[in-house]
C-alpha cells in the first residue's frame, strides 16, 4: 500500500521521554537515511574489488517551509541552543499523529531564508545536523 506525503510533519520533542509537537508546516523533507560507507577489502589475490559495510553516512537534513517572520524567529531561538535536541518526522495526518510511521533523531537546528525570484514564494530552509542515528519510533 502506498501513502501520500499529505500530513508529513516535522516535529520537536521535549522531555526525557520526548513528547512531540509540530514544529512547522513543511513543503518537503529529505531522505531519512543513506547508503552506508563502504570499506575496501580487496587483496592482491582477488579478481575483483571486495568491500564490507562501513558506518552509515549522514549529512544535514534540510526541510523547506514557507517563510513566516514569527516562525522564523522561533526557529532562530532553537538554533541558538548548541545542545542536540529531539526532532522527528511523522507520516500521516490521522489519529494518532504519525499513524503511518515516526522517525526520530537528535540534532542541532539552523534556519535561513532562501533566494527567490519574480512571482515566487519566500521560503526558508531548516537544516538539522543529526547527532544520533535516525530511528523508527515505536
Amino acid at each position: 500500500m502506498a501513502i501520500s506525503t499529505y500530513g508529513v510533519t516535522l516535529m520537536k520533542g521535549t522531555g526525557t521521554t520526548p513528547v512531540y509537537t509540530k514544529l512547522v508546516d513543511i513543503k518537503d523533507f529529505p531522505d531519512l537515511g543513506a547508503s552506508p560507507q563502504t570499506l575496501e577489502t580487496t587483496t592482491l589475490s582477488d579478481a575483483a574489488q571486495t568491500f564490507i559495510k562501513g558506518i552509515d553516512a549522514s549529512s544535514t537534513l534540510e526541510f523547506t517551509a514557507n517563510y513566516d517572520q514569527a516562525t522564523y524567529s522561533t526557529l532562530l531561538t532553537l538554533a541558538e541552543n548548541n545542545e542536540p535536541q529531539d526532532y522527528a518526522v511523522f507520516f500521516g495526518n490521522g489519529t494518532p499523529a504519525g499513524a503511518n510511521g515516526k522517525f526520530g533523531f537528535k540534532g542541532q537546528l539552523s534556519v535561513w531564508v532562501v533566494g527567490g525570484g519574480v512571482n515566487g514564494i519566500v521560503d526558508m530552509k531548516i537544516g538539522i545536523v543529526p547527532s544520533s542515528p535516525i530511528e523508527k519510533i515505536v
